[in-house]
């Protein structure tokens, strides 16, 4: 690592972190002030509804940088290469026999240090606070009851309730139904009301203790349950699950899967067949978008990346044009197409059109 080297990285950090400030501050604001109201609904105090928010958006900042990780780093990455040929930086570096493309060498070894924080919170931080992201606005502490209907609990079981209150681990009118390996009807398990006990050494971390709770066996000899079959009904006190109150919790927000970690993605494809599709484009994105955020670099360097002296404004409207159009593709096949068989492409579409383009733009970089 050179001079050059560290004077870039030095300024690429400072204006990394200014940006990330700015940009997550920006986003957290404007959703505050849209939903305000919900935090304090119910005549909640001033310092319930202050920790209300703090617990919000302390959760969902991993969330939200996850989400901008990308124009976060093409941003600071811009400003900087921008800065220096507006000072003619650029021009004295050329003078001094250094090539363009040796500036751009510490750019994308930043770029991609940043993609890395993205990989490290997408996989460590946001699986540890989905539970917190499945939360509302208006429920951001978790007091509210909310229905359980028909989760999965395994490859054999279904788990519903009435009532869930997170923040106090238990359910209320639970049911729970286990098929067979042919997915017929095998027994039902239900409880007036199930509140989770830690015990360490279980695969969940404990078990639901159930008070009232009832399991109905349909005879073996029957083919399928009827009125007139034989049941047999015994008392249970202990139902050992894999959800957790906080896996339940987790499970309750609309993209729950997109929250977990690759290792978890894997346990439910086991588990979980029906998932199988949705779990392969979430993979996939995983791994394509990383290279995305790169590839944001290397569309907007060329605009920037030069000694001519040019207007900046010009230059960085085109940069935002084409930087924009990938960046809305990539958005597009994350969060909208869902549906597709195609569940791959969707993920690595951007790579496929934009990735010719940047390199014919930097190779049309006169150095």
């Amino acid at each position: 690592m050179n001079t050059l080297d560290r004077y870039l990285l030095r300024s690429l950090l400072i204006n990394y972190a200014i940006a990330l400030a700015v940009m997550m501050s920006l986003y957290m604001v404007l959703d505050l002030f849209v939903n305000i109201v919900e935090f304090t609904e119910d005549d909640a105090s001033f310092w319930t509804a202050v920790g209300g928010i703090a617990s919000y958006y302390g959760a969902h900042s991993f969330l939200y940088f996850s989400q901008l990780s990308g124009v976060i780093t093409l941003f600071a990455c811009m400003i900087t290469v921008a800065r220096m040929r507006r000072a003619n930086e650029l021009t004295a570096i050329l003078s001094s026999g250094v090539s363009l493309h040796r500036v751009a060498v510490p750019v994308i070894a930043f770029g991609l240090c940043a993609s890395l924080l993205w990989y490290a919170d997408t996989e460590l931080a946001i699986p540890r606070v989905a539970h917190l992201l499945a939360r509302s606005h208006d429920d951001a502490t978790g007091a509210n009851s909310r229905g359980v209907w028909f989760v999965n609990d395994g490859p054999a079981r279904l788990v519903s309730a009435l009532r869930f209150l997170p923040a106090e681990r238990r359910m209320e009118d639970l049911l729970v139904i286990q098929r067979d390996e042919r997915g017929a009807f095998e027994k039902v398990i239900e409880a007036e009301e199930a509140v989770w006990e830690d015990l360490p050494g279980h695969e969940a971390g404990g078990v639901w203790r159930l008070i009232g709770g009832e399991e109905r066996m349909r005879a073996r000899s029957a083919a399928a349950m009827g009125p007139r079959d034989t049941v047999h009904s015994t008392k249970v006190e202990l139902y050992e699950s894999r959800l957790n109150p906080t896996r339940l919790e987790a499970r309750q927000g609309e993209q729950w899967l997109d929250f977990a970690s690759s290792s978890q993605l894997a346990d439910f494809a086991r588990n979980e067949p029906m998932l199988t599709n949705q779990i392969r484009r979430i993979k996939h994105g995983r791994f394509s978008a990383p290279l995305v955020h790169i590839l944001l670099l290397l569309l907007g360097l060329p605009f920037f990346l030069s000694r001519e002296p040019a207007n900046m404004f010009n230059d960085a409207g085109k940069c935002l044009m084409v930087c924009g159009a990938c960046y809305l593709m990539a958005y597009t096949g994350d969060n909208l197409v869902r549906t597709t068989t195609l569940s791959a492409l969707p993920a690595w579409l951007p790579l496929i059109v934009f990735a010719p383009v940047a390199v014919v733009m930097i190779d049309r970089v006169r150095t």
